[in-house]
């Protein structure tokens, strides 16, 4: 058996984390990375002072990333955040409208316009991922989507912010992902 080393991985997540593209929502992509970055910061930030509200969505390792940013983001980045995860919903959701309609039906009521989703799925192509987004957009809301594997994935360019991560392989992207996520957070508990 062939294992990685710790080092080879390590550079492997670092090359990835630096060829991680940012496409906003014309389909231009971002060239400085770090401006990208604080532009989607801002919008975390106006989402925080308009007093909107913050969604997270994913499925798998994604909804683990979702649930977790849904706690640092309310009590480290003092945002609004509204959890689609609590069992009874999901399986109420799942079993009357199907699972591809998880989290689009409940975005339907308890989102409004002005409103920020973030959906995570590192193959980019979820259908209730991509539902919920155009259920978003519906209401206009901002999407800040995350994705890995193919470029051309489903949710790639759908979101306001859209972060694509060059790689099909799911630990470094999820990696990857939360680590953009916690930067942003972090950055928040130092704005005023």
């Amino acid at each position: 058996m062939h294992m990685e080393g710790y080092q080879a991985y390590l550079e492997k997540f670092i090359q990835c984390l630096r060829g991680t593209q940012i496409y906003q929502e014309n389909g231009s992509q971002d060239q400085n990375q770090e401006e990208a970055i604080l532009h989607l910061t801002e919008l975390f930030f106006q989402t925080r002072q308009q007093r909107k509200q913050l969604f997270f969505i994913g499925n798998g390792g994604s909804a683990a990333i979702a649930s977790h940013m849904t706690a640092d983001f309310m009590k480290n980045g003092r945002m609004r955040t509204v959890s689609l995860y609590d069992s009874s919903m999901l399986t109420c959701m799942g079993n009357d409208y199907g699972y591809e309609y998880i989290f689009s039906r409940p975005l339907e009521s308890l989102s409004q316009e002005g409103d920020l989703l973030v959906a995570i799925s590192s193959s980019g192509n979820s259908l209730n991922i991509v539902n919920a987004i155009q259920t978003a957009k519906e209401k206009g809301m901002h999407v800040v989507t995350l994705s890995g594997f193919e470029k051309e994935n489903r949710i790639c360019r759908m979101g306001t912010y859209n972060l694509y991560v060059p790689l099909s392989h799911y630990g470094i992207v999820e990696s990857i992902h939360n680590f953009i996520l916690q930067q942003i957070v972090d950055t928040l508990t130092n704005y005023d």
